[in-house]
């Protein structure tokens, strides 16, 4: 098909290579959900994510221990396990005793600090264990000693709570898009949105199966501010595929999509580039609170930026035709 000479030439054709893009996203789509079945079907998880300890309740301890990297005597998070094996906590007004066996433990910075998940322990039972890895790990530094607890009923109302949030903001970004476009419009913008949050969702999936990553009430605040980026980077093509049905009637609707999408993939990109750039900063700076939260966003965008771009145009012509 040949441009319009009334119509700019499109510098890059995005419909040439739309077939590749569809199989791209639906391999990733695929994955997404076997590793979510996975997930679910794991006796250890049960869930398509592998939840927190926001939602499922327990104690987390952090500890850094009190000597130099050059100091610090070889650790593993097996030995720490083996070593949660041996301690027996004592009862506490006449409840069952917490199991350590399955407890999380992850050794960072180089064996200096450990992070411990751990079911809900009372602060006798804190101490006792405390007591129990001190002949492993040595001294312990007690102003970066750091004991969080949450309960059982709290975790499950935090659990419900970002479900709720979650569906909220989608039923209100479906009404917004159904409202300011026609249905094959609203259909495709939904359509990305389901993508972008599936495949950052089967990331970190995959994350919990193979590295034991948990996810928090942060992921869900990551999953929100996805949806919104993307709705709003793929509103912004769409807008731009309306001017132009009107400025190019005379043309075929992939050339009218090809027009738009050159016209504002540099902006998008530049938006894309600039957004990452303080979320790259996090995962470098932010500390182990907020890296996980940044992945998430960091995945969330890069997605997003590219079913904006090639997914939701390129489907148009072929919903139109249809």
């Amino acid at each position: 098909m040949t441009v319009s000479s009334s119509a700019p030439a499109p510098r890059f054709r995005i419909s040439r290579y739309r077939r590749s893009g569809w199989l791209v996203s639906g391999l990733a789509v695929v994955l997404s959900l076997v590793g979510m079945a996975l997930c679910w079907s794991n006796p250890r998880i049960a869930a398509p994510l592998r939840p927190g300890l926001d939602f499922t309740g327990g104690t987390q301890i952090q500890i850094e221990r009190s000597c130099s990297p050059a100091e610090c005597a070889s650790l593993t998070a097996a030995a720490v396990q083996q070593q949660l094996g041996q301690i027996s906590l004592p009862e506490v007004a006449g409840e069952e005793t917490p199991r350590l066996a399955g407890a999380g433990v992850q050794v960072l910075d180089g064996g200096r600090s450990l992070e411990l998940r751990l079911p809900d322990l009372e602060p006798e039972q804190t101490q006792v264990l405390l007591d129990g890895l001190a002949p492993l790990i040595g001294a312990v530094n007690p102003q970066q000693l750091s004991v969080n607890t949450i309960g059982p009923t709290l975790g499950s109302q935090l659990l419900r709570g970002s479900l709720v949030s979650l569906l909220v903001s989608f039923a209100l970004i479906a009404a917004y898009i159904s409202f300011r476009y026609d249905g094959i419009f609203a259909a495709l913008a939904l359509l990305c949105l389901a993508h972008d949050v599936l495949i950052t969702c089967g990331v970190f999936a995959w994350l919990g199966l193979l590295r034991g990553i948990e996810v928090d009430s942060l992921f869900a605040v990551a999953l929100i501010t996805v949806a919104g980026y993307s709705v709003n980077d793929t509103v912004v093509v769409f807008d731009r595929i309306r001017e132009q049905r009107r400025a190019l009637k005379e043309l075929p609707m992939a050339e009218q999509v090809d027009v738009a999408v050159d016209a504002t993939i540099t902006r998008s990109l530049y938006t894309s580039l600039t957004t990452l750039l303080p979320l790259i900063a996090l995962l470098l700076f932010g500390g182990s609170s907020l890296f996980w939260f940044s992945v998430a966003l960091t995945v969330g965008i890069a997605v997003g930026s590219w079913s904006s771009i090639g997914i939701a145009p390129t489907l148009l012509p072929l919903l139109s035709r249809r």
